[in-house]
């Protein structure tokens, strides 16, 4: 009978059979290696494993590590401030409740007019931040902190060491002060550009926190940029402060004059205040304020600020309209409620000098407009006492341009 299956010989028939075999065993072996390549080598495959979340993780390790790398580089470097004082030379102070006065007569201890009131009582009556930024011991804070002439200040580094330090110079117009303790190789902080700072950045914050959590590390974003604030305390009444940033990384009393590090642990800011009607409002002083106090150092032996001698407010759109004005930009000079203590324009002052006075409207200095995103104050900063201004003012309905001689802040 015929064989109808097939016309090949038997053997060539079996050899068939076994195709179908061989080929489902490729595929189960060329999966199994694909799936183990994936695994165990998956620069083959783009760098990405298709694992939920994988991504994620590596992302929160590269950020998480990058933070410790600059704290572990950066907290050598940093200072906790404690401030102390003779409390007997405070007017009012008594550790006795039976002193009423300087005659008073103390049942325990006598007259303390000749006694307790001439032995020192020296105790820490408050604390902040600092940051070396030399090696031979100059150090970086806030004015507000060492603002007390008749206080003694106390550097404590981060391994527990102790320097008497020496305040050098204090900011007129800034809350920045230099200081300097005794020694050498000192670590250091490097100095960012605060002009290349952005919204959103990852930022570190390093301080005395609360005057008693030495070297706090907390972390954030910068908030904002430009911001003008008014800075106030008991010690020091309260001050302007321009083109400061604004973090959520938590500053608290006592990180005043601790650095705002980026994540490549360079100095961005100088942590000055807090929004106490906020949560996680904070602001610091861009690093570019302190290099150019550094440079006003170097050349005068004391931080110097150039001083117009005028009181005024930027003009807005609400300004223009309140007072009939022709421009909706530059600083009107205005005189305060008392005009005997807030006068538009300082007597003897370079602004005085230059023929300045009360309506008028500064316009531009050497060529910039001053506007809501640059500031009289913003503009003259970056000039030094003596140095020749060019202004353009509008004064009684006319434009004119006058040159001044900038004087020095006292």
């Amino acid at each position: 009978m015929e064989n109808l299956t097939s016309g090949l010989p038997r053997n060539e028939d079996k050899n068939f059979k076994l195709i179908p075999t061989v080929i489902l065993l490729s595929l189960l072996f060329g999966l199994a290696g694909s799936v183990i390549g994936a695994l165990f080598f998956p620069s083959l495959y783009g760098g990405q494993v298709n694992i939920p979340g994988n991504e994620i993780k590596t992302i929160q390790v590269d950020e998480q590590s990058a933070v410790v790398d600059v704290v572990k580089r950066a907290s050598p470097a940093v200072v906790s401030i404690i401030i102390s004082k003779d409390l007997n030379k405070i007017p009012g102070y008594s550790t006795s409740p039976f002193d009423f006065g300087p005659f008073s007569f103390d049942p325990f201890f006598g007259n303390r007019s000749q006694s307790n009131n001439n032995t020192p009582n020296i105790q820490r009556v408050g604390g902040g931040s600092g940051f070396l930024i030399a090696s031979d011991g100059l150090i970086v804070t806030n004015k507000h902190v060492v603002s007390d002439e008749q206080a003694q200040y106390t550097m404590v580094t981060n391994d527990g060491k102790t320097f008497e330090a020496k305040v050098l110079s204090r900011d007129p117009v800034n809350d920045l002060a230099l200081v300097k303790i005794e020694g050498k190789d000192f670590p250091t902080l490097a100095l960012g550009d605060s002009s290349k700072t952005q919204i959103g950045q990852k930022v570190i914050a390093i301080g005395n926190s609360l005057a008693q959590y030495q070297n706090t590390v907390t972390t954030g974003v910068v908030s904002g940029i430009g911001r003008t604030i008014i800075a106030s305390g008991s010690s020091f009444g309260s001050e302007q402060l321009e083109g400061v940033i604004q973090t959520d990384a938590a500053i608290n009393p006592g990180n005043s004059g601790g650095p705002l590090l980026d994540i490549g642990g360079s100095v961005i800011g100088i942590n000055t205040a807090i929004d106490s009607q906020g949560q996680l409002v904070g602001f610091a002083i861009p690093v570019n304020d302190l290099k150019k106090d550094i440079e006003s150092f170097q050349k005068f032996g004391k931080i110097i600020k150039p001083f117009l001698g005028v009181r005024y407010v930027l003009i807005n759109d609400t300004i223009k309209k309140e007072n009939n004005l022709t421009v909706d930009y530059g600083a009107l000079i205005v005189s305060g409620t008392n005009k005997a203590s807030q006068p538009a324009v300082v007597e003897g002052s370079a602004a005085d000098k230059a023929g300045l006075s009360e309506n008028d409207i500064i316009l531009e200095v050497n060529g910039q407009k001053i506007d809501q995103n640059r500031s009289l104050a913003g503009i003259l900063k970056n000039y030094d006492p003596g140095d020749v201004v060019k202004m353009k003012i509008l004064s009684r309905g006319s434009e004119k341009e006058i040159t001044v001689t900038l004087g020095e802040s006292k």
